[in-house]
């Protein structure tokens, strides 16, 4: 029974990432390609593979799309440029000023395609006033240790750039714009995704300086100097923003309701915790497993296996100096939680293949987790004080690696209860 679940849930994954892949879901959303000259733009995990559907229906067309390292496409007509994510880099950097260089100049009866998915916000690198690439990578840097949920994070980030927060479409007027996008934020608001280049904003410098304080994040004088005067960011209604349309065309909730589809299938019954869920990694895993063990005293020897579905994006606070992300450590903490409990298993990944900085989608654990640790000599309690997640699942074999997906719609979580 437990390879049975186990495969299971792996197939449930593999699911969700699937029905998010742009060669399957962006075509029901791209209209005829327009007369005239048309330009398409992009950024994000998923977007040489978007830019790679779009030229499937449309053929070659002309623009650039900027895309994390390992995540290229072959594309007929479109540059594809590769940076580092998450802490952004100098390729990044150059590649977003030949972005707005490109869409500068353009005309009202041009048009503009923006392919925005989730990774966006640290590829797109063009630091607002005089803050330095070096001085970016600091203040992220700190926002990605600081347990800040991601939605602060973006706030922040959208005020230190001249290209977030509506920035990247307002420099296209008065050119007509679609953004189509991929979903990976908790409630699929487009300002969010990306830290929104095509989505006007209502937060303020202010904000940003509270975001910081809470946190507890020190910054240089180039940053503080750009949150005393006001920065680029627009708000919705600009009128640089009045030609510009963004849908989402693929979003966590699909990948959670195919999901549940092929535990149906499988004669599971399911229940979906919700597909935008936040907070501490370790601390929603004790409540899952708390959750998980109630369901299985409540259940009867003549039920179904139940299986619990969530989707969202997690945090880690900084603790330790181990190798971790948001997915491993989650899987780590519902483990101990968890102490062996008979039948339940599951798995927790992120849907981009890539949790936190490691290029490893996450783990999956079962009852027999803590006895393999035992025996490989590796203490769960210790790896999750230092958040050393993925040694911990490296050591013990059970670490799920995919390489790149080519798709984004943030974590899957699947518990397995039978």
């Amino acid at each position: 029974m437990s390879e049975n679940a186990q495969g299971l849930l792996r197939d449930l994954f593999q699911r969700a990432v699937e029905v998010a892949d742009p060669m399957k879901s962006l075509a029901a959303h791209l209209p005829e390609k327009p007369d005239g000259r048309v330009v398409v733009i992009g950024a994000g995990k998923a977007s040489a593979r978007m830019a790679e559907a779009v030229e499937e229906i449309w053929g070659p067309c002309d623009g650039l799309v900027l895309t994390r390292y390992g995540y290229a496409r072959p594309t007929k007509g479109i540059e594809i440029v590769e940076a580092a994510h998450p802490v952004p880099d100098e390729a990044g950097q150059i590649a977003t000023r030949r972005m707005l260089e490109l869409v500068k100049g353009l005309g009202k009866d041009d048009f503009v395609l923006a392919l925005i998915s989730g990774g966006a916000s640290a590829l797109l690198t063009a630091p607002a006033g005089n803050i330095t690439l070096a001085e970016k990578q600091e203040v992220n840097q700190k926002l990605l240790s600081s347990g800040a949920p991601i939605g602060q994070m973006n706030v922040v980030r959208k005020h230190l750039s001249q290209v977030k927060g509506g920035q990247l479409a307002a420099a296209a007027h008065p050119a007509k714009m679609l953004a189509l996008l991929l979903s990976d934020v908790p409630g699929d608001d487009p300002a969010e995704i990306g830290s929104g280049p095509t989505v006007g904003d209502t937060s303020t410098a202010a904000d940003v300086k509270d975001i910081l304080t809470r946190w507890q994040i020190k910054v240089p004088a180039s940053v503080q100097s750009v949150l005393d005067t006001e920065t680029g960011v627009l708000p919705s209604d600009d009128k640089k923003l009045s030609r510009v349309t963004n849908t989402i065309f693929a979003a966590p909730s699909q990948s959670l309701d195919a999901a549940k589809t092929l535990a149906g299938e499988h004669g599971c019954d399911v229940e979906i915790l919700g597909d935008a869920l936040e907070g501490e990694a370790r601390d929603v895993a004790r409540a899952h497993a708390a959750l998980a063990l109630q369901r299985l005293k409540e259940r009867t020897a003549i039920e179904r296996p139940l299986v619990l579905l969530s989707g969202g994006e997690l945090t880690v606070t900084r603790r330790g100096d181990g190798v971790g992300g948001p997915n491993a450590e989650y899987a780590l903490a519902l483990a101990l939680a968890l102490e062996g409990a008979n039948g339940v298993h599951a798995i927790a990944c992120d849907t981009d293949g890539v949790d936190g900085a490691a290029e490893v989608a996450g783990a999956i654990i079962g009852p027999d987790t803590l006895t393999k640790a035992k025996a490989a000599g590796v203490s769960a309690e210790k790896a999750l004080d230092i958040n050393d997640a993925h040694t911990f699942f490296e050591h013990i074999g059970d670490q799920v690696v995919t390489g790149p997906t080519l798709t984004n719609v943030n974590d899957f979580r699947a518990i397995w209860i039978g």
